[in-house]
């Protein structure tokens, strides 16, 4: 059995546009709110998961960053990596930068993106993340044009 959760962006919370969507459309998804420092949020979720397998992640943007980490950390117990305009080019995840993981990886990154350079991004996943599928979209950090109509049962399954 897999157990769904999603991270939510820094400035966002689980009451965003993308948490509302996964709520409605995976009642079973767990969608935590997250504040205060990286640190903070990681202990927070490191809790949440803990003893958990079978975990498949969507992270947004510092949620991204923080679903990389929780990745590295555990990926015995991780199923699936979806990231959306991952903020991995921050420094904490530089740490991590240099280790790889074989897990499933998506990656979708706006063209348009004005808060997360895209080459950064992409030149960090494709050292770490051995199995990834990485989708430069016709979009901006938020996604806004290309959320709603990705392959969601696909990339999330049952």
């Amino acid at each position: 059995m897999s157990f769904r959760i999603f991270l939510h962006g820094l400035e966002s919370s689980n009451q965003g546009t993308k948490s509302v969507f996964f709520r409605e459309k995976y009642p079973d998804m767990l969608i935590p709110n997250f504040s205060g420092s990286l640190q903070r949020r990681m202990g927070k979720l490191n809790d949440i998961l803990a003893g958990k397998s079978g975990i498949r992640v969507v992270g947004s943007s510092f949620g991204g960053l923080m679903a990389a980490i929780f990745a590295m950390e555990n990926e015995p117990s991780v199923d699936r990596l979806i990231l959306l305009a991952p903020a991995i080019n921050l420094m904490g995840f530089s740490n991590y930068s240099q280790k790889e993981i074989s897990l499933s990886v998506s990656i979708y990154h706006g063209k348009d993106d004005g808060v997360i350079p895209l080459q950064a991004v992409e030149s960090i996943a494709k050292k770490c993340f051995r199995d990834l599928s990485f989708h430069i979209v016709d979009d901006d950090h938020s996604l806004h044009k290309t959320f709603k109509n990705m392959e969601w049962d696909n990339l999330l399954g049952d």
